[in-house]
């Protein structure tokens, strides 16, 4: 719905005069010259007898980090406000989140700003609120954001690309458009300039917006969107990318930390553990006690080491470059969000892990920085230190080719080798065209293994099937590691939240794990265990076990290739483990008092062994006439006495939000247990009134399960039904 006394219409009417205005403002010498001739537009556009007036935000769609819907032509009335067309999928729409956070610190909505994120999705799965919620966690995003999950605004006003840009005045007149990334000096011109005009005519209300921001609802986590897992396997400790605390977790195989390297907020800054920080940092790589981490948000390749314990920068100037040729020295090199790194050879006959080979998401790439003087294929000896493109021309596409930098990727995002015979290849997860590729090692063809279409400008051809080839589909797979025992590839089909696994010689793609629903269940088969957005997956135990990174479940999720079996990895803090960015401690809820009448219930003894996931499915009913008191949370607590380590690194508390729909309980037996005798105990505590609420209750129970541990391996525990009708 359009203002009174306005014409509704799409960007296009935007495009002659600040086509004019841009062309004037290429030969503007001085920021006094620029600022007038902004002015000057203001002055033009909104002088037209008729305002191109953005549509009203539909009714009924969803809202995050907001009290309620907004409205442009009540709430937004008085402000200049920028709309951000995004998808959260999209690395363009991830690079101008910095512009965006920078733009929000200078201007704030006393100052008559506020920038609204509009969501319009590209992949099925990014229409779903709880998907767009995560990404919203994920990227720190503090505005406003609506889920257009039908494209509506986008139609109306024939948006064209991700991201767009749409700059209102206080009428919700639309003043300007930015298409793409990379323009932060014209959004801070034409925000500030248009700031300033609407001002002078007293056109600006000092009025706020109700802020609510969802990521204050959530309760802590041992990790926050984990994107990557990597197995040494010299030791077998696992390196993690502990992605939404901005740090790195080196962890012994029963979940215990021994070093937390960065976080918990976002930073750029070499030296010793307890100083060194990282912002968002997705693949890991680990060697000889040196771990090379792609930190994605800083534009940088970092180097852990172990042994003395300092982090250093070896590719990368930390800002975000647009080369995509490369050769120079690495801390020279510009690069562009990597994504994910993985080691290999170069073309010597000696085998040897020096290079680093680079998922380059930010230029659609495939890079290497040589950690040795050597050769790449069809290249001369190049310099130890040369971060350089090997594959990729930098257009987004998916195309395949011979030769190397003819090819084109779709935000490359996860980096598997296959240095063996018949193989020698990288494997590539390359997310926006949803296909899986490879790069030769020996002269760098590009081809294609599953997933996508033959026409390599379709960054559309996804799904969900089960298939050979091109008639396989995936959507937006973010991982890839290669099983060499098996010669098998193992797939993060991000999206479709599975695991599926790949034969490359004969190229038929088939579900291992995962149902496509995007939550989080355990069971005994794989196929009924659910993921959410799993985005990293490594091989360890001598392929016995595969690690994924089920990065909006916040977990590490540990599959029993032999077993066909499912648990989730505790990530503990040990007494001795060295951390710097500190593990953050959970929040710890007070317990609650039960009531005196609150029933007791001792259950029957449990047996089970470590690793081992116990279920209490909570199954209570109310008294008849009755509800859950709106506003006062219904909750559970789990406690131990005597024996807290049974919970480290668990979720040991939670709320009852229907009693239509009450929580399953999980419980993982940790790997080292202090005991082989505990009892789990847990309450509940509804609050409930009468139907026409004219009076409220509390009631409590306790549920007393006795645990008995033994290293011999038990069958599958059923689930454990917690039935009491009050």
């Amino acid at each position: 719905m359009a203002a009174p006394g306005s014409r509704s219409c799409s960007l296009s009417g935007l495009l002659p005069a600040q086509t004019s205005l841009e062309y004037a403002l290429l030969d503007a010498v001085t920021p006094q010259e620029k600022d007038s001739l902004v002015y000057q537009y203001l002055q033009k556009v909104d002088g037209w007898e008729q305002d191109l007036s953005v549509p009203e935000f539909p009714e009924g769609l969803q809202w995050l980090n907001t009290e309620g819907p907004i409205s442009v032509y009540k709430d937004l009335c008085g402000k200049v406000v920028v709309l951000d067309f995004f998808t959260y999928c999209c690395i363009n729409c991830i690079h101008l989140l910095p512009d965006l956070h920078t733009l929000e610190h200078t201007y704030s909505d006393k100052d008559g700003l506020l920038v609204v994120g509009v969501h319009s999705a590209k992949f099925p799965n990014e229409k779903v609120l709880d998907s767009i919620k995560s990404a919203v966690l994920r990227y720190n995003i503090t505005h406003p954001v609506v889920n257009d999950a039908d494209a509506s605004l986008w139609q109306d006003l024939e948006v064209s690309c991700w991201p767009t840009l749409v700059i209102l005045g206080p009428r919700g007149n639309m003043l300007f458009s930015l298409m793409g990334e990379g323009h932060k000096d014209k959004l801070f011109l034409y925000t500030s300039i248009a700031l300033k005009y609407y001002k002078d005519r007293g056109q600006i209300r000092e009025k706020t917006i109700g802020i609510k921001l969802y990521k204050d609802s959530l309760p802590p986590s041992p990790l926050l969107f984990p994107g990557k897992v990597i197995v040494d396997h010299v030791t077998n400790r696992l390196v993690i990318a502990d992605t939404g605390h901005h740090r790195i977790l080196v962890v012994w195989k029963n979940g215990q930390i021994q070093y937390s390297i960065g976080g918990p907020n976002p930073g750029r800054k070499d030296g010793t553990f307890s100083e060194s920080t990282f912002n968002s940092p997705q693949g890991v790589a680990i060697m000889n006690n040196v771990i090379y981490v792609a930190d994605t948000e800083n534009h940088l390749i970092r180097k852990i080491d172990l042994e003395a314990e300092i982090v250093s920068t070896v590719a990368g100037i930390g800002i975000q470059g647009t080369d995509k040729e490369g050769g120079a020295k690495g801390e020279q090199q510009p690069i562009s969000s990597p994504w994910d790194v993985v080691l290999g050879t170069s073309g010597s006959e000696i085998q040897r892990n020096d290079i680093l080979w680079i998922a380059m998401a930010g230029t659609h790439q495939i890079w290497a920085l040589l950690l040795d003087s050597g050769k790449l294929p069809k290249k001369n000896e190049l310099k130890k230190g040369t971060c350089l493109r090997f594959a990729g021309s930098g257009n987004e596409e998916n195309r395949n080719n011979a030769y190397p930098h003819k090819a084109g990727f779709a935000q490359p995002s996860g980096l598997s080798l296959a240095s063996e015979e018949p193989w020698s290849c990288l494997f590539v997860a390359d997310s926006e065209s949803s296909t899986v590729r490879t790069v030769s090692l020996k002269d760098g063809a590009v081809k294609h293994l599953i997933g996508g279409e033959r026409d390599p400008m379709n960054l559309f051809a996804f799904g969900d099937v089960d298939g050979v080839g091109i008639s396989a589909k995936l959507q937006h797979p973010l991982g890839v590691t290669w099983d060499k025992k098996r010669s098998l590839l193992y797939v993060a089909d991000s999206y479709n939240h599975k695991i599926k696994v790949v034969d490359p010689k004969t190229k038929n793609c088939l579900t291992l794990a995962g149902t496509g629903d995007a939550s989080n269940v355990i069971s005994s088969s794989f196929t009924e265990s659910t993921f959410n957005e799993p985005g990293g997956l490594c091989i360890g135990e001598n392929g016995r076990l595969l690690y994924v990174a089920d990065t909006n479940n916040h977990q590490i999720k540990v599959m029993d290739l032999e077993t066909k079996t499912i648990s989730v990895l505790p990530v503990i803090r040990s007494e001795n483990s060295v951390v710097d960015g500190p593990v953050l401690p959970d929040k710890q809820k007070t317990l609650p008092k039960l009531p005196k009448s609150a029933p007791s219930i001792s259950l029957s003894p449990v047996t089970a062994s470590p690793g081992q996931t116990l279920q209490f499915k909570l199954r209570l009913d109310l008294p008849s006439g009755t509800k859950l008191t709106e506003g006062v949370p219904s909750c559970w607590f789990l406690t131990a006495e005597g024996n807290e380590w049974l919970f480290q690194g668990q979720i040991s508390s939670g709320e009852i939000e229907s009693i239509f729909n009450q929580p399953t309980i999980s419980v993982q037996i940790p790997g080292d247990c202090l005991s082989l005798e505990a009892t789990v105990s847990i309450r509940v505590f509804l609050y409930y009134c009468s139907a026409d609420s004219s009076a409220c209750m509390m009631k409590g129970i306790l549920f007393s399960q006795p645990l008995q541990i033994t290293d011999t391996q038990q069958s599958c525990i059923a689930p454990v039904e917690l039935k009491y009708v009050f």
